[in-house]
């Protein structure tokens, strides 16, 4: 039921269109707007490279949180949903939901990455270290979306209230994943412990994400 249910939402993010292709380009334009505003030193943009590209990528991530289950409401789904959650677990359906979304909106941000790590200078290193983390807290971006995208779905015009409901709280994700990334990179700081504390992050809000977004889907059919 699970990958059913993670086909059709996979298909769903892909025939609505338009998601992973604004989000890359506006991360390409959060890339393209640091060298004219710190200078185009190499050095310079080389070593503030990993935290560019998780603010980038944290920000395009947010774009696309309020049409999660927007389409559902409007052809009815949603209400579906919350009828079927006495047979089905519905923080399980939030959860695969949140899951197709980080894979047709945010991974392809993740992949995109290391290009965006080129234009700004940084080596290998950086770039895969960054990689790894970007690959490792961005779900948990996805999850937490989850929650805001269900709190704002009754509203009209909910995107900025998502954007704001959710950022607060993936601060952590942020702070650790820039954390990791420049410990990879200075050999005598160890990488391993904001690594850790990120994916725990993760698997926490992979959680606590879903859940809450389960009360708040069964909040806004009352």
């Amino acid at each position: 039921m699970v990958l059913a249910l993670l086909r059709r939402e996979l298909s769903l993010a892909v025939r609505a269109g338009g998601g992973a292709p604004a989000g890359v380009l506006f991360f390409l334009a959060v890339v393209a707007t640091v060298p004219l505003a710190v200078g185009p030193d190499p050095a310079t943009l080389s070593r503030i490279g990993p935290a560019v590209l998780w603010i980038g990528a944290l920000l395009a991530s947010l774009l696309g949180l309020d049409r999660l289950f927007q389409a559902d409401r409007e052809d009815g789904a949603l209400d579906l949903l919350i009828i079927a959650s006495d047979r089905h677990f519905l923080p399980l359906t939030v959860f695969v939901k949140a899951l197709a979304h980080w894979i047709a909106g945010v991974l392809p941000l993740v992949v995109a990455a290391p290009v965006f790590g080129l234009l700004l200078g940084m080596d290998a290193l950086s770039i895969g270290a960054t990689l790894l983390t970007l690959l490792a807290g961005t779900p948990a971006i996805a999850f937490v979306g989850s929650a805001g995208a269900a709190a704002a779905v009754a509203l009209p015009r909910g995107g900025l209230l998502v954007s704001v409901l959710v950022l607060p709280i993936v601060l952590p994700v942020l702070i650790f994943g820039v954390s990791a990334s420049y410990a990879a990179i200075a050999e005598p700081d160890p990488f391993l412990p904001p690594f850790l504390i990120l994916c725990a992050l993760t698997l926490f809000l992979a959680v606590v994400g879903p859940v809450a977004a389960a009360v708040a889907v069964r909040w806004s059919g009352d």
